[in-house]
């Protein structure tokens, strides 16, 4: 297994929509942010109509024998609320064990810089044990817990003093995940992957969207590992495997081959739709949050952006602070790489062909 060609292309997938071009708080369509994988709690699933999900179903189909060993890992951002306070009088550092006094400000400058509240996020990561395939029918459930917490981050003014914080909040979240593997043929077994969000709130608390996301599993998805065996591509599987295929149910997510090309013992379960073996361009310099992003069109009009917006930019969000860094350092030879490279294509079956005529 390819692990770093894996983790690029989670990681892409985890940051889809993180914030969008023009990366800036004030940008509208940063105003609803993380319509991908979230899981939201059931409560607020249930009042929405089933709207918004609070759980998520992956079922795919594995080749092998009973020495099959199979990883599962569960991977999610966790919404981090960020606040700023100015302290009622500059101290040179933060007590131990005592929250600081200090006034929540809708912006707050210090040495420079101006700090604005914002919605960051934080990656979350459960691994299952390995489960073997040996057995007609195994199901195995595991819980998980990630508490609530408050940090706080010093802001310092030139003298050395610290006038301000960073306050950041985030909720507690509990969840499941059930995985059930289930003979079908001899050598075949189908994987069933379950998620749910568990977190126990009062519906009271979840007036809003954006109340419902600090509780919620955002780009939720599902890395799936083999040991001495082989899944079976969803996408273009073999003829006698077609019916099992159809059979699977995928909800809110679809799992696909990952790794190079040919490699069968990975699958990424996404929210969002992607071939079997994607790949991120080489060409990409590093993410850019952005759907269907063209690395050459967004670098170009983020260079374009005036000195307030790019100031914006940086007081946004430490990751679009780095997208601005990345794209004003870039030398001339790598924008010429990213004007445009040809690919090879991939062929298409008859019977797709026909389908889709």
């Amino acid at each position: 297994m390819n692990l770093a060609r894996v983790e690029k292309i989670a990681e892409a997938v985890l940051y889809e929509g993180y914030m969008l071009y023009p990366y800036r708080a004030s940008a509208v369509k940063n105003q609803q942010r993380w319509n991908f994988g979230v899981l939201c709690p059931r409560s607020y699933s249930e009042s929405e109509n089933g709207s918004e999900a609070w759980a998520m179903l992956t079922e795919c189909l594995l080749q092998g024998g009973s020495s099959v060993r199979l990883n599962v890992k569960i991977r999610f951002l966790q919404i981090v609320n960020r606040s700023v306070g100015k302290l009622s009088q500059p101290l040179h550092e933060l007590p131990k064990g005592v929250e600081p006094e200090f006034e929540v400000m809708d912006r707050l400058s210090v040495a420079g810089q101006t700090y604005v509240p914002w919605q960051e996020a934080v990656e979350r990561e459960v691994a299952i044990p390995p489960l073997h395939a040996g057995a007609r029918s195994h199901l195995q459930a595991s819980l998980f817990d990630f508490p609530s917490g408050r940090e706080f981050e010093p802001l310092r003014t030139e003298e050395g003093l610290i006038a301000g914080v960073i306050i950041r909040d985030w909720e507690t979240l509990s969840g499941s995940v059930e995985i059930e593997l289930k003979h079908c043929l001899d050598g075949v077994s189908r994987v069933t992957v379950r998620i749910h969000n568990l977190t126990s709130c009062e519906l009271s608390q979840l007036q809003r969207r954006a109340d419902a996301l600090t509780y919620s599993l955002v780009s939720a998805h599902t890395i799936l590992g083999l040991e001495g065996g082989k899944f079976i591509s969803m996408l273009d599987p073999p003829e006698a495997f077609r019916n099992l295929v159809e059979e699977c149910r995928n909800l809110g997510t679809w799992p696909v081959l990952v790794g190079d090309e040919g490699d069968r013992d990975t699958m990424l379960s996404s929210p969002i739709i992607l071939y079997d073996y994607p790949q991120i361009a080489p060409e990409s310099p590093g993410g850019l949050f952005d759907g269907t992003e063209i690395d050459e069109i967004l670098s170009l009009r983020i260079l374009t952006m005036t000195d307030d917006e790019k100031r914006e930019m940086r007081q946004s969000d430490q990751r679009a602070r780095q997208i601005l860094e990345r794209t004003e350092l870039m030398p001339p030879e790598q924008f010429m790489k990213l004007h445009g490279a040809m690919r090879e294509l991939r062929s298409l079956h008859r019977e797709t062909i026909k389908e889709a005529r």
